[in-house]
């Protein structure tokens, strides 16, 4: 069931800069949603249309089944209080404690003191800052920060969890941590998250499904192990050669000391899933084909919903021998790429 549904949205500003140019989105109930996007692609806009701080200039943004476009300003501030929102920079009140900071938004939605520190201890606890709920933000490391963020987005038990490049100030082990706890509170409460970035380690990491933004359009989105595996577009290949993603950062720096070394036959890069991630397909058809493989490099990358393998490799024999491997490694759905 989508909680959360696009359908031919636009958005314009002063008349002439279009941020958004006909986006299609659907998010179905505990998916963890990501979107990805290079700056002034359209992400910032997209994420203050989901909570309900703008409208679109056309087109229906429907969640939790209204518009957010035809409901008035009232209606949308309590549809507002179904979406916890964690924001890159953490957003903390610097006068209040850990345990004040997340009982905030609990205090302006009018919930009795006895609730409020029932829920804020509930909360430390599941973020793991209960020997911290004393301190003040300046105390904490920027995890801790954003771990505040994080309890601070769900006091008010949302049904949407939006991140706003929630890592993207935080070091790799850290974002790791926080990204864990993100999917641990996905798995214990089945919240549905829509995560806004432009790291593709983030998407990979804990994303079951993901929509590439550009230039305003959604340009590309599915499960992510498919987007990944045969990615479309020019701009998802850019994202995933940034990325340590099929050891392709470390294969475009060896393919021209490769090329000197391998220097006959073909050298190739496959690209694999789940559908034929365990089968010995590459010793059945060089035998059946007749020709010689050694492996160059290779990597197998864990996503949320599956599997991708990348493998280099020289393809020795004759220019048909070789022709037909390809062909039948094709066939079976192995993406081949001749470098």
């Amino acid at each position: 069931m989508s909680i959360i549904e696009l359908k031919n949205v636009t958005k314009v500003y002063d008349n002439k800069v279009q941020a958004l140019k006909g986006i299609d989105l659907k998010v179905e109930e505990g998916d963890i949603f990501g979107i990805i996007g290079y700056s002034g692609a359209g992400k910032s806009t997209l994420i203050r249309l989901l909570n309900g701080l703008e409208t679109a200039t056309e087109g229906e943004v429907v969640v939790l089944d209204e518009d957010f476009g035809k409901i008035n300003n009232e209606k949308r501030r309590l549809k507002r209080q179904h979406i916890g929102m964690i924001f890159q920079h953490f957003n903390l009140l610097w006068s209040r404690t850990v345990a004040e900071n997340i009982a905030f938004p609990l205090e302006i939605l009018g919930v009795p003191k006895k609730e409020r520190d029932e829920r804020v201890h509930e909360l430390v606890k599941l973020v793991g800052l209960e020997d911290r709920k004393d301190n003040y933000p300046s105390q904490l490391s920027g995890g801790q920060k954003q771990r505040v963020g994080i309890a601070r987005a769900l006091a008010g038990n949302p049904k949407i969890l939006l991140c706003d490049e929630a890592t993207s100030a935080l070091d790799p082990e850290t974002t790791a941590d926080v990204l864990e706890l993100i999917n641990e509170i996905h798995q214990k409460t089945n919240i549905t998250v829509v995560l806004i970035t432009h790291e593709m380690h983030v998407v990979k990491t804990i994303c079951t499904k993901v929509a590439v933004i550009d230039d305003g359009k959604i340009v590309e989105e599915g499960l992510v192990s498919d987007v990944f595996y045969k990615p479309k577009q020019e701009i998802t290949k850019r994202f995933l050669k940034q990325t340590a993603f099929s050891s392709e950062k470390s294969a475009m720096k060896n393919i021209k000391n490769w090329k000197e070394t391998f220097v006959n036959g073909q050298i190739v890069k496959l690209t694999f899933n789940d559908k034929n991630f365990n089968a010995p397909i590459i010793s059945e058809l060089t035998k059946e084909v007749g020709v010689k493989v050694s492996i160059i490099q290779g990597k197998i990358d864990k996503t949320k919903n599956g599997n991708i393998g990348t493998l280099y490799a020289q393809i020795l024999g004759d220019e048909n021998n070789i022709s037909a491997i390809i062909e039948k490694l094709s066939e079976l759905e192995i993406a081949v790429e001749v470098l």
